[in-house]
């Protein structure tokens, strides 16, 4: 495997107000939107999502792990209108007691241009599973 150098790695850590089983209901339902402001609808083939994303066009998403047990999911953009070479998503929920959970959702993103923008979409989603939450 040859070595990443133009690669970004993003993280965000957030505490939510909600149970850890909560939280993953919400994010392990692939074909679920409505926590992401520049998405209306999201299309299932396979193990494969589509969307079209406000201001970039359609994206296809490989789901590379959905593991209910470990609240695990794992993702990587397969087809996008611009050229990314590598992207590799992960959002990992734990608990912290019955009514917090930690959500750590981290990304890969290869060539560091389209970080910001990546880092930004991030920012706006966990917005939107807040206002999904309360």
């Amino acid at each position: 495997m040859k070595e990443r150098l133009n690669m970004k790695k993003l993280c965000e850590i957030q505490i939510f107000e909600c149970s850890a089983k909560t939280l993953w209901e919400i994010l392990s339902n692939v074909s679920r939107c409505d926590w992401v402001p520049t998405i209306k609808e999201i299309t299932l083939e396979g193990d494969c999502r589509l969307f079209e994303m406000e201001g970039m066009g359609t994206v296809k998403e490989r789901i590379l792990l959905l593991d209910n047990e470990s609240m695990r999911l794992q993702y990587s953009a397969i087809e996008t209108p611009t050229p990314i070479q590598h992207h590799l998503a992960t959002m990992q929920i734990s608990s912290i007691d019955e009514s917090l959970c930690k959500l750590e959702w981290t990304t890969e993103i290869e060539p560091e241009v389209f970080a910001e923008v990546v880092h930004q979409g991030m920012v706006i989603s966990i917005e939107g599973i807040k206002k999904i939450i309360k």
